[in-house]
């Protein structure tokens, strides 16, 4: 078989599974999150923690109860690491240092989990699995809560209350992500990742050195950490290690894994606004995004345009051999458009306009699908504002699933675009006019200045991934990039959930002739335009400084 068939194949396969658990657990979700009935582990919870999770919340406190939780949740695995040398099973690594605790408890707890660290030399079990892996489900969870708060917003009509956050949230780690990442972690087992609590293992090599293996519980790790759109791996080669992801088998899983939840939310959103139609069409834009970001690098990696790679015949250089060009260029367009940051290969060796593409993934929003609720709302917001430009095309108040977008509801919406934008941008100007950004570069040119842009991009949008060979375990780095990671993470959540109450206190007005049919192609087709002119506008000068200089040099 022709590895171009394999590749095709591969991709079929994961559509058609996608395609068939769609409607399943998104009806699963939508009644997950419509219960009133609470399970007995779950009341056990609320009793722990003191919530009363019949009461239902405006947006400003639903806002309080998300930064409230965040915010110990960061305390909490920032001390952890501190302490973690004096914790048992600690393996004999030293305690983080203050700027990469602080980095690394911004990263996993914003859902980002950028690593500047190398996971099998700096972290122990504890700070592994109370600490990160708990992060992974409790952070995604937050994201969800925060998406089905807007679809409320959408289907309820004069009231503010957009539900209860720690019924949200518990119900999404107990009934939605810990199952599936049961499962999953089971079927990772069996294909060949390690799980265990053993020690550090001295072996000798063939040539006579000594190396370190490091084990670990991998398997239900990196089972959440795609479920969730984490993205942060074990070990520092992340997905292309093999105790991580095994083989071929594991790697379409754990591509699937991150997809599944974010392709199958706006099936939830149908079925909670009480017309699954809307669902279609916001899947279908994110789909539509995915498929064109997989199409476009797989064919540029095929091609291996440059003199280098022509002259070895293939663009292999940071691939794994296990997977090749194909998958390879599937699990990179599919993490950097899910926020999930894990890889199974090295983004700075792809070519320029690959690169350039990756980068597009993110700087669109993460919402093409995007991460685990994140790239719901994030894409309902981009509705609005596509709602909102066709209505001034034909001079009419734009309205979208029966809502009056306003002066209020699109002041919030700008806002929510603008935010991210702003801090990749200011970032990478600061850190390319200061010496510690030119001193992180391992190229110099266009391909230097993507890493640094890359790094933001990521940070900013809570993805993860980065240029590999990057030098970001500098104080200054853990601490913008940190920083980054915090705002763009619940920054957008402030205006998201001010959205939310907007249109929850609203009363619904009846479609007429002249409303926007927004579950039509012809909406869908309006939506995938108004992301790509936006992002275009935003970012096309700073590509055309990176990706699109080095693609065109090559």
């Amino acid at each position: 078989m022709s590895p171009v068939l394999a590749d095709v194949l591969q991709v079929t396969a994961l559509i058609a599974a996608l395609a068939l658990v769609h409607r399943p657990l998104g009806d699963y979700m939508a009644a997950v999150y419509s219960s009133k009935k609470h399970l007995r582990v779950e009341k056990w919870v609320y009793r722990s923690v003191g919530a009363n999770p019949n009461a239902e919340m405006r947006w400003p406190a639903y806002l309080r109860a998300v930064l409230a939780f965040s915010a110990v949740s960061v305390l909490f695995l920032y001390l952890l690491m501190r302490i973690q040398d004096v914790l048992p099973l600690s393996l004999g690594f030293k305690a983080i240092s203050p700027d990469q605790a602080f980095n690394t408890a911004a990263s996993f707890v914003s859902n980002t989990n950028w690593q500047s660290y190398s996971g099998e030399v700096a972290m122990s079990h504890v700070t592994q699995t109370a600490g990160l892996a708990v992060q992974n489900f409790v952070s995604a969870a937050v994201g969800i809560a925060v998406a089905v708060a807007l679809v409320r917003g959408f289907a309820r009509s004069r009231t503010g209350e957009l539900g209860n956050f720690w019924a949200d949230l518990v119900r999404g780690v107990v009934r939605i992500l810990i199952p599936i990442s049961v499962v999953a972690a089971i079927l990772l087992v069996a294909a060949g990742a390690i799980q265990n609590f053993g020690d550090i293992h001295t072996i000798t090599t063939l040539t006579g050195e000594k190396q370190a293996i490091s084990p670990g519980a991998v398997a239900s790790q990196e089972a959440i950490k795609d479920l969730g759109t984490n993205g942060g791996g074990y070990f520092n080669a992340n997905s292309a290690h093999p105790f991580e992801n095994p083989n071929g088998f594991s790697n379409l899983l754990t591509i699937f894994l991150l997809l599944v939840i974010p392709f199958s939310l706006p099936r939830t959103f149908g079925k909670m606004v009480g017309n699954v139609k809307q669902g279609y069409a916001i899947v279908a834009a994110m789909g539509f995004i995915w498929f064109a970001g997989v199409v476009a690098v797989t064919c540029v990696e095929y091609a291996h345009p440059g003199s280098v790679s022509q002259l070895a015949d293939g663009a292999m250089e940071g691939k794994e051999q296990r997977f090749g060009e194909g998958p390879s260029s599937l699990f990179a367009v599919s993490t950097t458009m899910t926020s999930t940051g894990s890889v199974n290969s090295f983004h700075d060796s792809y070519s320029g306009l690959s690169g350039g593409v990756l980068l597009l993934g993110m700087m669109l929003g993460e919402i093409a699908p995007g991460g685990v609720g994140s790239g719901l709302y994030g894409m309902l917001i981009m509705a609005i504002i596509a709602v909102f430009l066709a209505g001034l095309m034909v001079g009419r108040t734009p309205e979208y699933l029966g809502k009056k977008i306003g002066t209020r509801e699109i002041k919030l919406a700008a806002c929510y675009i603008l935010i991210t934008p702003a801090l990749v941008l200011i970032g990478t100007a600061v850190a390319m006019a200061l010496p510690d950004g030119k001193e992180a570069m391992t190229n110099i040119g266009p391909h230097g200045f993507s890493e640094v842009l890359y790094a933001y991009t990521s940070a900013s949008n809570n993805n993860g991934s980065a240029f590999a060979g990057f030098g970001a375990n500098t104080g200054f780095f853990n601490t913008t990039l940190g920083l980054c990671m915090l705002l763009g993470r619940f920054l957008p959540m402030i205006f998201v959930l001010a959205l939310a109450g907007s249109l929850a206190e609203q009363k619904p007005i009846p479609a007429t002739a002249g409303t926007l049919r927004t579950e039509k192609p012809l909406f869908t087709g309006l939506l995938v335009g108004a992301i790509l002119i936006i992002t275009g506008l935003t970012f096309f000068p700073a590509l055309a400084l990176g990706p699109l200089a080095e693609g065109l040099a090559a």
